[in-house]
């Protein structure tokens, strides 16, 4: 795709010293990689958040409501 944008001078040559990239074309390719690459782990990430357990398989919720309720009296 062909596209015209106005980019920080400073900030270009910045990172295309940082990554090796010898054209402007090059460090901005690299930099859409690493953006999508980045935003897809945080996805997994996520993901595999969502499916872990939340509760220690030990916790036992009538053992804490037993003690709650023999404090209140």
């Amino acid at each position: 795709m062909r596209t015209n944008i106005v980019l920080d001078d400073a900030l270009v040559l910045a990172a295309m010293k940082s990554s090796g990239a010898r054209t402007k074309r090059e460090v901005v390719h690299l930099a859409l990689q690493q953006l999508v690459a980045e935003r897809s782990a945080a996805a997994q990430r996520v993901l595999e958040l969502a499916t872990e357990p939340c509760l220690d398989p030990d916790y036992d919720v009538r053992a804490v409501r037993k003690s709650m309720n023999l404090g209140s009296g």
